[in-house]
Parts: structure tokens; sequence; C-alpha cells
């Protein structure tokens, strides 16, 4: 049964599958609308520096043909063939794009999806509708990118602009069209590993209706095969990215080039032998470098008055106050440098939006980003930890209910939360602690609820009871997360996950998180003070954590 996603989630593609071969159906439609669906293959760093992994209707494959143009088939306005295990080590990332050819946007889409497929069965797809876009012209669908292991994203993120924008968005550069001659074509020898018109598909092909059983390759029922491919001239994608050379801005000068040894001296004839400058008494001195002359006229050469007061000797080979004389650096003297908006850009650089695509995404140790949109779940954060937010977005408050509060006074796990929802992105921090979403695929993780900064709505959350003796009230409290979603942790300081051990202790004002499947109790190598209950220190309460291998527990430098 094909595994749902929703926009944000995530999952590595060993969850999904255990094949690396696989099939990526796009399906999307719209009243009067064509789209270009493509695919782009982009380094670690999110950008297309190889034009070649560009896969769209002009350039079908990659050149190990690990990426695959299929055409539309089985239900699907367009099809891919990814061999992850063919993937050269420079691409990180494949982006999966829609985009509008020609009038329109993307809010007038009828539903759609995008699904993988593998072993000759569905096990993901990520559905998708008009409402959840309005004037956008492309849409970043989904993503296949490698963190450890190979995984899978639901984006769902809207871009403005079209192909082209979308294009220099991830790195590349748009060549000036040439007509074709003829429309590109999909292979007519295609491989036997296209989904055949058959009951079961191959490894990674898409279902298809049943029909009767075929030898080697053979296109959806009702479909026609491709013809042989006509050779289509260099196009808007095809042409390699070519960096243009360094020009010099006009009216400027180049450095000037360090003279020879053997030359000259500037103004004598090749070959002649000049005398000593009057004055310098040296002759064998370089010209300019010899002793300064005692009568007040300045030495030949300068033929300037001399100049101001508190300038001082001018370095051999400047001119004070001679105009147009070029600087060391081909600028006019006196000129500022790096003074204008291009300096300033170039100084904040550094500290730009990072490239997002994904619902939660850490601009910085200290910020998060988080993108709402329709039919996404709302978030709720820790209240007053706004710190930006751009498009429609509503806060209000999110109690607990007089029960919970009840609950929340008497654990000391009591959040005071907020209710993000609309249509836009919300920036989040907290006093500068470091931040880390932490991806839950229905597995759950214990973490103090001091410790939560935001997560989604649609994760299951509960005080944990901690069994102790000898502490009042007979337990220590945390909170437990459960579902699908993200919670962000924050952390004072650079944290440390430690597997653990049956001999694993930690004190319970260090210690952060730890998996659910732990357990927890209060060390009985530590005799309790009185005031070691929620609400106070507990300095002398510690944890020892016990549970198979695999579990493991996060802790701070900081106590709080």
């Amino acid at each position: 049964m094909a595994r749902e996603f929703q926009r944000g989630h995530k999952a590595r593609i060993s969850d999904l599958t255990a094949g690396t071969d696989l099939y990526v159906g796009v399906q999307i439609t719209g009243p009067g609308l064509t789209f270009d669906i493509s695919c782009f293959g982009l380094d670690a760093d999110e950008r297309l520096t190889d034009d070649r992994y560009f896969v769209f209707f002009n350039q079908p494959k990659s050149p190990e043909e690990s990426i695959q143009l299929l055409g539309a088939q089985a239900g699907d306005s367009e099809s891919f063939r990814v061999t992850l295990d063919r993937i050269p080590a420079n691409i990180q990332k494949l982006s999966f794009t829609a985009t509008i050819d020609g009038a329109g946007q993307m809010s007038q889409i009828a539903p759609g999806y995008v699904r993988i497929v593998a072993g000759g069965e569905e096990v993901a797809r990520y559905s998708f509708n008009g409402t959840e876009f309005s004037t956008e012209r492309a849409v970043m669908l989904g993503d296949f990118y490698l963190k450890d292991v190979w995984r899978f994203a639901a984006v769902g993120q809207g871009f403005d602009g079209g192909l082209d924008a979308l294009l220099k968005n991830f790195g590349g550069e748009v060549a000036e069209e040439e007509p074709a001659d003829a429309p590109p074509q999909q292979q007519s020898g295609a491989p036997s590993f296209a989904p055949p018109a058959q009951a079961t598909p191959p490894a990674f092909g898409a279902p298809a209706t049943p029909a009767p059983a075929q030898q080697g390759y053979a296109p959806p029922q009702g479909a026609t095969p491709p013809p042989a491919p006509a050779p289509a001239p260099p196009s808007v994608h095809a042409a390699p990215t070519i960096i243009a050379p360094l020009a010099t801005p006009p009216g400027t000068m180049q450095p000037p080039a360090a003279p020879s040894p053997h030359a000259p001296p500037i103004g004598q004839v090749p070959g002649q032998t000049a005398p000593p400058p009057p004055g310098y008494g040296q002759p064998t001195a370089p010209p300019g470098y010899g002793q300064q002359p005692q009568a007040p006229t300045p030495p030949p050469g300068y033929g300037q008055p001399a100049p101001p007061p508190g300038y001082g000797q001018q370095p051999p080979g400047q001119f004070p106050g001679q105009q147009g004389a070029p600087s060391p650096y081909g600028a006019p003297q006196g000129v500022p440098q790096g003074g204008g908006a291009p300096g300033v850009a170039a100084a904040l650089s550094a500290f730009r939006e990072a490239p997002t695509g994904q619902r939660w995404t850490l601009q910085n140790k200290k910020l998060i980003r988080v993108d709402l949109g329709a039919g996404d779940q709302p978030v709720l954060a820790r209240q007053g930890s706004m710190v930006l937010y751009q498009g429609k977005v509503e806060f209000s408050y999110k109690g607990a209910g007089f029960a919970g509060r009840i609950v929340g006074n008497a654990t000391g796990q009591e959040m005071q939360l907020m209710r993000c929802t609309g249509r836009g992105q919300v920036f989040l921090a907290e006093e500068a602690t470091h931040l880390h979403p932490i991806e839950l695929q229905g597995d759950a993780i214990c973490v103090s609820a001091e410790n939560v900064l935001a997560f989604d709505e649609s994760l299951q959350h509960e005080v944990r009871r901690i069994e102790g003796h000898g502490i009042p009230g007979g337990a220590l409290f945390v909170m437990q997360f459960q579902g699908t979603g993200t919670v962000v942790v924050k952390t004072h300081g650079t944290p440390v996950v430690l597997p653990v051990t049956p001999t694993t202790f930690a004190d319970c004002n260090a210690v952060v998180a730890w998996s659910a499947a732990a357990q927890a109790i209060v060390s009985s190598q530590v005799r309790m003070r009185y005031n070691a209950y929620p609400g106070h220190s507990g300095e002398s309460v510690n944890l020892q954590f016990r549970g198979a291998p695999g579990n493991f527990i996060v802790v701070q430098p900081f106590e709080v």
C-alpha cells in the first residue's frame, strides 16, 4: 500500500523500498494549461553546476542514464526513471518541478500527485491541488536528496516565474533559443525496463492497465510507441553554462605591469647612458631613490608645486596632486573603494536567506524558517519566538484547556504556545539558542518542555511519567512527541548524542531528549533532596537510561 505524504514530510527511500531503480510519475493538469515537467540534478549547494543533469523535454537523460525522461504513460502526465546507485557523487539532490508553458497560474491546476513506484508497486504518493497556490507559474513538487542515505521529501513549493526563472534560481543560465526544425522525440528503441502493458510491471515500472502479455518493451495500453528521435539543435537549456571573462569597467586602467630589470628608466632612449640627476650625488642609486636635495627646489621629474603640509614624502613613482594619474588598482586616486551598493551586497551575501524548498529550513544555527500553506497542518510555537514573517500569516493563542493547565503546572511541563496558520513563511528563534529540527516518521521522542521551540500540530504530545522512589510526588515528568512531523528542539550550545548503555547516567537538568524506547529511571546512587521535584532545581537528581542497542540520549553543555 502506498504511503501518503503531506507537504514537508520526508522519509528514507530505504524505508519505502529496498530497490534503487525507481519510477517517478507526475500527474498535473489544468484547463487550457500546458506544463513542462523537469528534473534538476543539483550539487551539495543546491546549484545546477552541470547542465547535463538538467533532464527535460530537450535533454531526456543524464550522461550515464541514471536519470531518464520516459514521457506520459500509465495515467501520468510525465514519468522518469531514476537509478539511485548510478548517480554520480557530485549530484546530491534531484528536484522534480513543473512549470506552465504560456499563460496561466498554479491556482488553476486540478488535483495532481507525485508518486514513486518500485518493484511494480506504488510505495509513496504526494497529492496536491490548486488551492495550495495562487499566482505562481512553477512548483517544486518533490526531491530526492542525499543525507547519509537517499531520502524523499514532498515539497509542494510554489515559485514565481516560469522555467527560465526556475533555472536561474538553481544557478543555471538561459541561452538564446534557436529555431528548431522538429520537436524532440522519445527513443523508439526504449529498453525493456519501461512499464509494459501487463498486470505485473517490472522492478521500477509504473502500474498499468492489465493487458495481454507482450515481449520486451511496450507502452501502456492505448499509447502509441514513440518514433525514432530526430537530432535537435542546441536550445535554451542544452548548451553548457558559459562563464563570461572578467572585463575592466569603462574608464579604469589595468594595474601597471612590473618593469623589466633591464628596461631603461622612463624618458631615456634605449642604449643611451643617462647622466645622474643633479643633486643626488650618487650615480649608482636608482632614479628617484637618491639623497634628498639640499636646495628647496623639488627634484626633476615632479614638476608640480610642493605638496601641502602633512602629506610628507610621497613614495617613488607617485605624483601628488597630478590629475589623471592612475592608482595602483586602476581607479583614480581619492575615489573610495568598495563604498557603493555592490560592496554592501557582497559584505552581506554570507547572511542571505538559505535556499528553501522544505517545510522546515535552518537559516543558521540559531534561526529556523517554516513554510506555511493551504492544506498544511498549522505550526505550534513557543509564544514570542517569532522574529519575522512573510505572507498572510495569522497568530493565535493556543490554550491547553483547564485540565491541561492543571497537568502542566503539576508536572512542570506546561508550554505557552501560539498557533501559526495561513500562507507564508515564519522565522523562529529564542534567546540565540541552538536549534535542531527532528523529523518523526511514526516514531516517538521524549523532550523536556523547556527545550521545545516549535512543532507540527499533527504530532501527538503528552506528559510522560518517569518513575522514581523517594521523590515528592512520586515521579519526574517529560513531554513525549509521536507521529509524523517535525519538532524543533533548542539547546544551550552544541549538544552531544550518546548511545544508551547499562551504565549511562545524566543530570536531569542537562539532558535534553532521548528515544522513547529507552527506559529512564532515577539513579539509586543519588540521595534525593527535598527540593528535587518539578519546579525546583533538582540538582542532585540523576537519571539512568536503559534500552536495547540503537537508543540514544541528547545532552547539552548547560544546566537549566
